[in-house]
């Protein structure tokens, strides 16, 4: 049904920057911006065809400037956790900025990729690509990039997110989208009632700090355990040190099935409203985060977000793989393009 655009503010480095809004014939619409990838708007009709906005997110570019709970950006170079913010790599140590503890967490929360004005490739009837280009050396990892990313609202409900990722020398890349989804509408409160089933039969537990040991553990028998449907809530404050390391969930599940292939990771469904999301993934992991930290602040339409109003469904590769061989590696080169999909289909 064609793209449109419009003036959505300018960036701190002068550059104008757009909302785009891909529409299908079902009435779903995803609205992104060249500022982080970020999706600012998901409106998702549920089975009586009412039509709500499904994740968390600002009005105003400005607020995207800060955005301290990273909502609807990609994140890059690398998401997520690598300990003690250094690497080795091929016998060179890499130091990256110390932003959380002793760790690093989604590369820079000042100049990673959530933070910048992205380029637009290409305009379609149904997708929307966005490029950016990471320079040798900034945020202390190595190697020139060329990221892009491809936003594609089908007639089936599916928002399908495409990477693709190059280097001119070994470096660690590790993408995904930091969305909050609320299935009941991004105004609607708490999301402990929403059910949710991950396609996860082991983790990868965690040290303070959000570390991962190195174990690849079973769910079953703990709290952990979303291999059938039940309300994220239900045992989100149970006396469990894994629970009690990170205030609730926000540990990486070790997807069933081969990666490389694409398969269901999770589905998650609001009861009330009937609306329904699975999410399909080529990646070895997905970090669920049930939103236990989002920080106090006004949203779109002067809506106050708080914790847990929100749950991430982030794929990638497990938080701090350099430092555990064990783990899929996401170093990629000259020799290794990065490539991935995911889909966030609405059924």
């Amino acid at each position: 049904m064609g793209i449109a655009k419009e003036k959505f503010g300018t960036a701190k480095t002068g550059e104008e920057i757009f909302l785009y809004t891909l529409k299908n014939k079902n009435g779903m619409e995803a609205q992104i911006t060249n500022f982080g990838a970020a999706i600012v708007n998901l409106l998702v009709p549920d089975k009586n065809g009412k039509v709500e906005d499904v994740v968390l997110g600002f009005d105003k570019l400005e607020d995207y400037f800060s955005n301290p709970s990273f909502f609807g950006v990609v994140i890059g170079p690398n998401a997520n956790r690598i300990g003690g913010a250094a690497f080795e790599l091929h016998g060179k140590e890499y130091h990256l900025p110390v932003n959380d503890g002793p760790n690093n967490l989604h590369s820079d929360m000042a100049d990673g990729y959530q933070k910048r004005p992205w380029a637009v490739e290409k305009e379609e009837n149904d997708s929307l690509t966005l490029t950016l280009e990471g320079k040798d050396g900034e945020m202390g990892f190595p190697g020139n990039k060329k990221i892009s990313v491809t936003y594609t609202l089908t007639d089936d409900n599916a928002l399908k997110l495409h990477y693709r990722a190059t280097a001119d020398t070994d470096t660690l890349i590790n993408l995904t989208n930091h969305t909050y989804f609320n299935l009941a509408g991004h105004d609607t409160g708490s999301i402990e009632g929403q059910l949710l089933k991950l396609n996860a039969s082991c983790y990868t537990p965690v040290l303070p700090g959000a570390i991962p040991t190195g174990e690849i553990a079973p769910v079953a028998g703990t709290p952990l355990d979303f291999t059938e449907m039940k309300p994220i809530g239900k045992e989100i404050n149970a006396d469990c040190e894994q629970l009690k390391l990170v205030q609730g969930y926000d540990h990486n599940f070790v997807l069933d099935g081969t990666a490389g292939t694409m398969r269901e990771a999770a589905e998650a469904e609001d009861p009330k409203s009937g609306r329904r999301m699975k999410v399909f993934t080529d990646l070895p992991g997905m970090q669920f985060y049930a939103g236990n930290c989002i920080d106090e602040q006004t949203g779109k339409g002067g809506v106050h977000y708080a914790p847990r109003t929100g749950f991430c469904l982030e794929t990638h590769y497990f938080p701090d793989n350099i430092h555990h061989p064990e783990f899929p590696q996401a170093v990629f080169g000259p020799d290794k393009v990065y490539e991935s999909e995911t889909v966030y289909q609405f059924v």
